[in-house]
C-alpha cells in the first residue's frame, strides 16, 4: 500500500500549517487543522487561507471524507464548517472536547442553546479508534498535555500531532491553558515515541527560532527522539515537568485565543446572531 500523500499550507500570520493527507489509490482525503483567517483589529474574517485548500482538492480531484481538528485551537480559528460546506466531508475532534466546551461554555456564558456534548462536530474521536481514509488506515490516539482533548492522527505513515510537539530545535506544547497539565503532556508525547521512528510527523506551528531561516513542519519519530530540545530521550519526566512549568510562566495569552475558542468550541461556527442580525464575539474583563 502506497504511504498517504500530505500537502501542506503556512499561514504567516499565525504560523498555523494545516494538512490535506490523502491515499494516492482512491484520491480520499482528510483536511487537518484548517484555519479561517480573521483580523483582530476591525473583527473582519477572509477565506483567504482555506479557499487555497479548496482549489488544491478540486484541481486534484480529491474526495473528502474528513475535516479533523486535532484539539479545541486557541491561536487561530477553524474553518472546519466553511470547508465542508464546500467540499463535504465529516467534522471530526476527539471526544474530551466535551470537558473544554464545558470550561469555556460556561467562560463566556454560550448561553441556554449552546450544547456541551459535542454535538456540533459530526464525530468525537475515541482513543485508540481506527478509521479509513480511502485504503489507509487510520487512527485517533488520545495525547493530552496541551489541552484536555489533544489528539494525535497516524494516517498511514505519517501522524498529525496538533501543537503537542514543535520541531526539534523549538521543542513542545504549552501546558498553562485550562485543563494543560506538563505531566500529561510528557506521557503523550513518550506514547508517541513509540511508533516506529520512521513515522513521519506534521505539525500545526513553527516559529523561527535562532539559527533557522526555513520554516519546516515535518519531522519524524527518530528525529524527535534524538534531538526535541524540552524533551529527547535521556530527560526524565521531572525535569520535563519543572522545565515545562517554568517556561510557561513566560508566555503571554495567545493573540487570538479569545476570538478562537468562541468559535473553535462551535466547530468553526461563530456565535448566533443576536436581535439586530449581528453576530459578536465576547470579551471576558478581569477573567483569563
Amino acid at each position: 500500500m502506497r504511504p498517504p500523500k500530505v500537502t501542506s499550507f503556512f499561514d504567516d500570520e499565525t504560523n498555523n500549517i494545516s494538512h490535506v493527507v490523502s491515499d494516492p489509490e482512491t484520491g480520499r482525503c482528510a483536511i487537518i487543522d484548517p484555519l479561517l483567517n480573521y483580523d483582530q483589529a476591525s473583527g473582519r474574517t477572509s477565506t483567504k487561507s482555506a479557499d487555497a485548500i479548496v482549489v488544491h482538492v478540486e484541481q486534484t480531484g480529491l474526495s473528502v471524507e474528513w475535516i479533523i481538528d486535532t484539539h479545541i485551537h486557541a491561536d487561530h480559528l477553524s474553518a472546519a464548517q466553511y470547508l465542508k460546506a464546500k467540499l463535504g466531508g465529516n467534522l471530526g475532534i476527539g471526544e474530551q472536547t466535551r470537558e473544554v466546551q464545558a470550561v469555556f461554555g460556561k467562560l463566556f456564558n454560550a448561553g441556554a442553546d449552546f450544547r456541551y456534548d459535542g454535538g456540533q462536530f459530526d464525530h468525537l474521536f475515541r482513543d485508540g479508534e481506527k478509521y479509513q481514509i480511502g485504503n489507509i488506515e487510520a487512527q485517533a490516539i488520545h495525547t493530552p498535555g496541551h489541552t484536555p482533548a489533544c489528539m494525535t492522527h497516524l494516517i498511514g505513515d505519517a501522524a498529525f500531532v496538533g501543537d503537542t510537539l514543535f520541531m526539534p530545535d523549538y521543542g513542545t506544547a504549552r501546558c498553562d491553558f485550562p485543563g494543560g497539565d506538563a505531566r500529561k503532556l510528557y506521557h503523550s508525547i513518550k506514547r508517541i515515541f513509540e511508533l516506529p521512528d520512521e513515522t513521519r510527523i506534521f505539525l500545526n506551528h513553527d516559529y523561527l527560532p535562532p539559527g533557522r531561516s526555513e520554516y519546516r513542519w515535518q519531522s519524524s519519530v527518530s528525529e524527535q527522539r534524538k534531538k526535541n530540545i524540552h524533551v529527547r530521550d535521556g530527560i526524565d519526566e521531572d525535569e520535563f515537568v519543572a522545565m515545562r512549568n517554568e517556561r510557561d510562566k513566560l508566555l503571554s495569552t495567545p493573540k487570538l485565543m479569545i476570538p478562537s475558542v468562541q468559535v473553535n468550541m462551535r466547530a468553526g461556527e461563530f456565535p448566533p446572531p443576536e436581535s439586530n442580525g449581528v453576530r459578536y464575539l465576547k470579551v471576558p474583563l478581569d477573567t483569563l
